[in-house]
Formats: structure tokens, sequence, C-alpha cells
């Protein structure tokens, strides 16, 4: 059995006075150890701009321990413009930017924050949620796979370098 979530863990949603620059380095350390691999995953280099951009497209939230940045996700509502033809099903949220500061990894955190964006898919009415990763990044998928989602697409986003799998978990029966 892993490691419990720490009992000081808050996940909350952004809030108007943080800091972009800071969420942005946190995406860049998370996704570091995955580019140093070589892939290019967009959150290894987006700028501050793209962070915010991607956050305003879903709800965004934060994971703090004692006041301190150490994790994200953004959960995306159903039906989304998307080159995914899961991401535009009108019964399927997704969830992305899903990153852990690596000093915090292993400690149930990306669970809380997936947790946090399945509920609320639930309370969106999603009858699915997907996520999507590089179809060469076999451990996130391995994770994902242990959570009950399963791979239902390959894409080729243009601001990659690799094909991706897109990943989904039935919430609910419709």
């Amino acid at each position: 059995m892993g490691a419990s979530q720490p009992a000081n863990l808050i996940i909350r949603p952004i809030q108007p006075d943080d800091d972009w620059a800071e969420l942005t380095e946190l995406v860049h350390r998370a996704y570091a150890p995955l580019a140093a691999r070589g892939l290019r995953f967009h959150a290894s280099y987006q700028d501050e701009s793209v962070t915010r951009e991607r956050a305003g497209e879903g709800e965004c939230y934060l994971a703090l321990i004692d006041g301190r940045l150490i994790g994200t996700v953004t959960a995306l509502p159903a039906g989304r413009e998307s080159e995914s033809a899961w991401y535009r099903r009108s019964d399927t949220a997704s969830m992305g930017q899903l990153a852990v500061d690596p000093g915090h990894q292993g400690r149930r955190i990306g669970a809380a924050l997936m947790d946090r964006a399945e509920k609320r898919a639930v309370e969106w009415g999603a009858q699915w949620i997907a996520i999507d990763t590089s179809e060469h990044a076999t451990e996130l998928i391995e994770t994902y796979r242990r959570r009950g989602y399963e791979i239902v697409e390959r894409v080729r986003w243009d601001v990659t370098n690799y094909q991706s799998v897109v990943l989904a978990k039935r919430l609910r029966e419709g």
C-alpha cells in the first residue's frame, strides 16, 4: 500500500490573487522528468499566459500544504472544442494540467487532485471523465488504469512530439 495523503493537504479553486508564475513553475517542475526523457509535454515548456489560458478552459484547483503550492489540476466540462473526439463528447468531462511537485509525489496528492476533478465531473452530470498522456508515459498510463481508466483513443497534438493516448473512466450510467 502506498503512502497516505498528508493530513494538512488542502485542495481549493484558484483565486484571483494566486501567482500564475508560481503555478507555471510548478507545472514545469512536475513535467521536467518526462521532458528529460525527450517527451515534449506542453506543460513542460508552456509560458504563464498558456497556463492561465488552459486553466481558464475549466476550473483550476490548487493543492497546498501549509500554504505552499504543491499541485494542480484543471477540471474541464464535457463537450469542449478539441482534436479529441472523446473530449468533444457531450457526456465526457476531462482533466488536464495535472501536476504534483516532484518533492511531494508518491504521497497520493495526485490521487486527491484526480478525485476532485472526478467529483466535479459528476456534479456537472458527466457519464465519463477522460485524461490524456504520452503513449510512452507507461507509468502514468498504469496509474490511470489502476483508477479504472482505459485507453479509448489516440491523438497527435500539435504541441507535443509524441502520440498521446486518451484514457476514459465511466463515472455513472447514462
